[in-house]
């Protein structure tokens, strides 16, 4: 006779067939060689100043499971379970894509420039700290992802080191903005803590903000990525490319969960797309304006585009014709794009807001 599979075993299974989209975390490599060349001399003193924030590890001792992990689950829906193990699926993929960069680039940096090298090691230590954490959490809903089979399965995408400066620096920004005010109405509201992992958000935004802080650092010791207006077009459009797959990712796949934990996704969403914008000031020579209401429209007609694609992707037409009805709103979703990306931007100077 055999055995039936397990859930674990199903759950498993389910998600090694998941199918990657643009919206899909990604795995990053770069010009090593370049960044290893970089000058640092005129702000070899902050360097060595954050190093020192990094060395004091704040969260060594922070990401233990205690006792309320110590309990079942079964009274939460299996339609709970699932927005649970999106969730933790998405962010553990995310955080172990940070540490594989961060480690790749510590390694090749550390003989030309080992002061930086240091401090790459040291972040992707917090990273793997994140997704491990994350991991033993899906474990909870039966459901585990193998770290080291994914790095060598995923395909990688190449950024040179501008543009992984860019993309880091928000991505943790808005990584700091997501945790925390999930921590802050969750504790404010502690009916809806129905898992305890996002008790540790408080402490654990704060590595994604020193993380932040330093990549910050590498682009002001690189004033040729801040300084011309190649830099403000590359500026707007991550700017717009972090935004908006928050929005989108958020608003048509995640809505579920915000809801499960007693969030408003659309104004959680709003709140922290505006201040992770209101962050990009602290680095970037542009924002976006998010005061012009015309941005969320056009974000809004993107979600209405992606409501019609998936439903489109979920019927049981042959593939070209799908391919033919998806075509207009993938022209659509990308000419409202456009149209956000040559909005008027909002110049920084010197740190002020014009």
């Amino acid at each position: 006779m055999v055995a039936s599979p397990s859930k674990n075993q199903i759950h498993n299974k389910v998600q090694a067939e998941r199918k990657e989209t643009i919206l899909t975390p990604r795995f990053y490599t770069t010009d090593f060689a370049e960044m290893a060349s970089m000058d640092i001399t005129d702000t070899k003193a902050d360097f060595e100043a954050i190093l020192q924030e990094f060395k004091a590890d704040y969260n060594r001792r922070h990401f233990q499971r205690d006792q309320d992990f110590n309990q079942s689950w079964d009274h939460l829906s299996d339609r709970i379970k699932e927005i649970f193990r999106n969730f933790l699926e998405g962010s553990c993929t995310s955080e172990f894509s940070g540490f594989l960069l961060y480690k790749e680039i510590a390694v090749k940096m550390k003989e030309k420039n080992p002061l930086v090298a240091e401090i790459f090691s040291l972040m992707s230590r917090d990273e793997a700290r994140h997704a491990g954490f994350l991991n033993k959490a899906m474990q909870d809903f039966n459901m585990t992802l193998d770290l080291s089979n994914m790095s060598q399965t995923k395909n990688y995408v190449y950024f040179k080191p501008k543009f992984i400066f860019y993309a880091t620096y928000l991505s943790e920004k808005i990584g700091y903005w997501r945790y925390i005010k999930i921590f802050q109405h969750l504790d404010a509201n502690p009916e809806h803590q129905i898992y305890p992992i996002f008790k540790f958000f408080e402490s654990w935004c704060q590595d994604e903000s020193r993380h932040g802080d330093f990549c910050n650092l590498l682009l002001k010791s690189q004033p040729q990525f801040l300084n011309d207006w190649k830099a403000k077009l590359w500026c707007r459009f991550f700017l717009l490319s972090v935004l908006a797959t928050m929005y989108l990712n958020d608003i048509c796949n995640r809505s579920e969960f915000y809801e499960a934990i007693g969030l408003n996704t659309k104004e959680y969403v709003h709140s922290v797309l505006i201040d992770t914008n209101r962050d990009a000031a602290k680095a970037f020579p542009v924002i976006l304006d998010l005061e012009n209401p015309k941005f969320w429209t056009h974000l809004e007609k993107c979600v209405e585009n992606n409501a019609v694609l998936s439903k489109v992707a979920s019927s049981s037409l042959p593939k070209p014709l799908k391919f033919m009805q998806k075509l207009p709103y993938y022209i659509g979703n990308g000419w409202e794009l456009v149209q956000m990306y040559f909005m008027k931007p909002i110049e920084i100077t010197k740190g002020i807001v014009l």
